[in-house]
This record gives C-alpha cells, sequence and structure tokens, in this order.
C-alpha cells in the first residue's frame, strides 16, 4: 500500500505522534514536482548535449517520489535570480502552482530544495495541499526500506534532527498550553513541551546507536581476528551494488530498480583467484543532496566502509550524470573519513552504454580525471561480464595481504594443514615422500604467517 509521503514511519516516535493526524493513503498520491534553477548558476551549467544539472535533478526527484508511492502527474521549473525567503517560488509562479494543483487535484508538492519551516507552512497555506521537500521525501524513503532495528533507529534519529529546527513553523498548532504531569509550568507552551520530548528521544536513540556501534566494533575485531580482509561496496544509489553483491557472493539480497531498495548492510564472504577469502560489505547508496541528518545518523553503518582494506566505488557508466554521481560519492566519502581508503572503480552496466554516451575509453579517462587517476574495471553485473577481471584487479590490489610463491613441507602429522594451504592459497604443485608432503603455492602473507613454521626457505 502506497504511505503517505512526509510521514514518520517507525515505531510511534515523537515524530510519529506530532503527525498522528496524518493517516495512509489507499491510493497513489498525485505529485507535482517543483525546482528553481537560480540564473547564475545556469551559466555554469553542463556543456551542450548533456542534460542541465537542474533538470537532472528534478528527473531524479521524480524518480524518488515514484519509489515512495506517489504518482508523478507534473512538473514545473521556475528560473530566478535568488530564491524568494518566503516561499521559495516568485509570486506569479506560486499562482500558476495553485491553479495546477486545483486542476490536476495534485495531493502533494514536492519541491526539489530543501525548505525552511515558515516557507513550509506559507507554501501549504497558499497551496491548500501538503508540502515536501527533498530532504523530508528521502527521509520518507528511508523510513519506508528500513528493516532491521538499528535501521529504524538511524531513520527516527534522522527525522527528529529534521523536525526539530523546524517545529516553529507549524503554526499556532503548536502555541496551545500544555497538560498533564511533567508538562505544566509558568507559561510553557506545547511548542517547549514538544521540543523537550523530542531532545529526550534524541539523547536516547544516540545512546543506542553508539551502543550498535560498540557492537559493531566486538563484531569487526572478531573478524579481523582470523586472516580475512574487508571490501565495502560505495556507491550512487540504483548504480547496482547490490546486483553485483548478489554475482559476487551469491546473498539473494533484494534487487530493486527503486531507489534506496536496501538500507541494511550485508556481509559475505568471496574467493579471490589467489584462494584467498574476503569479506565484502554492501552498504546504502548515496545521492546529490543527501541529508547531512542521513549521514551523520548512518555513521554507524558507514564505519564498515571506513574500515575497509578496500573501496569498490560502483558506477552506472550508462547514467547521463556518471561524472557528477562519482564526485558526489567521492564527496560523501570524505565526509565520513574513507577519502584515503584505496578506491576501485567498478563501471558498471557497460552492457547498457549507449553509442551518444562516447566509448568505454573517453568514459574511462573522464572518470580516473575526476577520481584521482585511481584503477577501474568495466563489468556489467547483470550478465556477469568482467567479474573475472574484477576479481583478479582485487586480488592485485590489496595491500596488507600481499601473495608470494612459497614452499611449504609438512610432516606426515601435520598433514592436516595441507587442506589448510588448499582452503586459503592457490596450489601450484604438491609432492608426497617418505619424510612429508611438500607443496608449493601462492600464498597470501596471513596463511604464511600461520605456516611459518613449515616454511621452506632458499639455500635451507
Amino acid at each position: 500500500m502506497p504511505l503517505r509521503l512526509g510521514r514518520a514511519r517507525p515505531r510511534q516516535s515523537a515524530a510519529a505522534k506530532l503527525r498522528r493526524s496524518d493517516t495512509a493513503v489507499t491510493a497513489t498520491e498525485k505529485a507535482i514536482l517543483v525546482a528553481v534553477e537560480l540564473t547564475a548558476r545556469r551559466k555554469k551549467s553542463s556543456p551542450a548535449g548533456s542534460l542541465l544539472p537542474i533538470e537532472e535533478s528534478l528527473a531524479e526527484l521524480a524518480v524518488l517520489a515514484v519509489s515512495a508511492g506517489a504518482h508523478v502527474c507534473e512538473r514545473l521549473l521556475q528560473q530566478r535570480p535568488s530564491f524568494d525567503p518566503s516561499t521559495l517560488v516568485g509570486s506569479g509562479k506560486l499562482e500558476e502552482l495553485r491553479t495546477l494543483v486545483a486542476s490536476r487535484e495534485a495531493d502533494v508538492v514536492i519541491f526539489d530544495h530543501e525548505l525552511g519551516g515558515m516557507q513550509q507552512r506559507n507554501l501549504e497555506k497558499a497551496l491548500g495541499c501538503r508540502v515536501v521537500d527533498r530532504t523530508q521525501l528521502i527521509l520518507d524513503i528511508f523510513a519506508l526500506r528500513a528493516r532491521t532495528r538499528e535501521g529504524q533507529l538511524q531513520v527516527e534519529l534522522a527525522q527528529l534532527n529534521y523536525l526539530l529546527p523546524r517545529l516553529t513553523g507549524r503554526g499556532t498548532s503548536m502555541s496551545r498550553l500544555g497538560g498533564g504531569i511533567g508538562t505544566r509550568g509558568p507559561g510553557e507552551t506545547q511548542l517547549e513541551t514538544d521540543r523537550r520530548r523530542i531532545h529526550k528521544r534524541i539523547k536516547r536513540l544516540e545512546d543506542d546507536l553508539e551502543a550498535v556501534r560498540g557492537s559493531r566494533g566486538v563484531q569487526r575485531r572478531q573478524r579481523q581476528a582470523v586472516p580475512l580482509l574487508t571490501l565495502a561496496l560505495a556507491g550512487y544509489t540504483n548504480a547496482g551494488k547490490s546486483t553485483l553483491f548478489n554475482r559476487l557472493t551469491e546473498a539473494g539480497v533484494l534487487v530493486d530498480a527503486r531507489m534506496f531498495a536496501t538500507l541494511d548492510p550485508t556481509v559475505r564472504q568471496v574467493t579471490l583467484p589467489s584462494r584467498r577469502r574476503v569479506l565484502l560489505s554492501d552498504t546504502v547508496g548515496f545521492i546529490r543532496q543527501l541529508p547531512t541528518t542521513l549521514v551523520k545518523a548512518f555513521r554507524a553503518t558507514l564505519e564498515e566502509v571506513v574500515e575497509a582494506s578496500l573501496v569498490l566505488h560502483v558506477i552506472d557508466a550508462s547514467a547521463p550524470g556518471v561524472t557528477e554521481h562519482c564526485e558526489h560519492v567521492r564527496a560523501v566519502l570524505a565526509e565520513i573519513g574513507a577519502e584515503k581508503t584505496p578506491q576501485l572503480l567498478v563501471l558498471n552496466k557497460s552492457d547498457a552504454l549507449a553509442p551518444g554516451q562516447g566509448d568505454r575509453d573517453s568514459v574511462l579517462t573522464r572518470l580516473r580525471g575526476e577520481a584521482g587517476g585511481i584503477r577501474a574495471v568495466w563489468v556489467s553485473a547483470r550478465t556477469g561480464d568482467g567479474l573475472d577481471d574484477l576479481l583478479r584487479v582485487i586480488d592485485q590490489m590489496l595491500p596488507d595481504d600481499p601473495i608470494a610463491a612459497v614452499v611449504f613441507h609438512f610432516p606426515r602429522d601435520e598433514y592436516a594443514r595441507v587442506s589448510f594451504v588448499h582452503e586459503f592459497a592457490r596450489v601450484r604443485s604438491e609432492r608426497y615422500t617418505e619424510n612429508g608432503c611438500e607443496v608449493e603455492a601462492d600464498a597470501p602473507l596471513s596463511v604464511r604467517h600461520r605456516l611459518a613454521a613449515f616454511e621452506v626457505h632458499p639455500g635451507s
């Protein structure tokens, strides 16, 4: 059942109680999208022949709206030298929008910008319908997609941090005197009561997420005790991370064309060509104008990226704004402190690259320029093309566990270790003698450390 845009979906939290007068609808809501392009920025737009940033952003907003359960019936774009401080759009465009809402019987108007509390109240009063901004829409989708307890805590924290500074803009409905034990006081208003209640809830959520972070730290240390390195998938939303994750691990993670289809991280083992085993972690997708409240709330989850030995930056090579997508992901990685983690560009959807977008070399040259010249691999997670090359390059790039040719000699009472070599290294030859078994293999440093007592050194 489609859900009402802008409504908190976690259990009856402070944010949900403030909106308990809203009710879910039983039919897809009609939405009108609005974007304002500042004329000064238009001069700095993309080259001719490509989508302008504002138009691409509006198209992305439409995908977000559909993902939230809305039917986009109209799009409105205005060019202005600056934003109107009271309604964002000009008075003439506001009148046009009011007429459009009435004629199309729209349920909600979604702005591709973040609105202040007073702006949102003025727009709702003028248009006679609900008004949602881009941040609210993204928060709404995150609330819809969160499945685990951790994800729900993170989303609720982000919603409350977004709602808190906008309580004043909710109007006189928040100005009535409070009632009940603990809410009465000399002149205390409902607005002050709501603020205090939300502050207490935020503190509790932050404590719960800190406990989650501690638990993740314990799990991470347990993983580090085993000779397994960690890789993290990161990238723009809908770039194909989950499809690639399933291809490499056969994990069966949900794959959906809608944005933010998967929020909760999943970790699985992957065997590389050298027989090394690594842990691969799938993370939440990024997007332009990702709300800072979400980045802060999901920091515990995104720590998997920070702690990874290698980040696989998955890019939809067929997307019109592929260069901008790459820039936004790199900006978020820098924000969470992962900019120094080694990266590998995984250019996904190579089978969908249109002729008009240029050949692979030109796309690769442009992206390498934006990403500081890091290595890149072309793949198609849908068809499986290029996955062998991807695994081979990962093998080469992992700096913490280098591979070297080595010879082990195992006495008869240590034959069980031969199977360990077969499991975690690539065996070149195996020869049994009266004195034991001699194994020649390409082994990671972690395996060599475990079997140092059995390594045969030249001249020994």
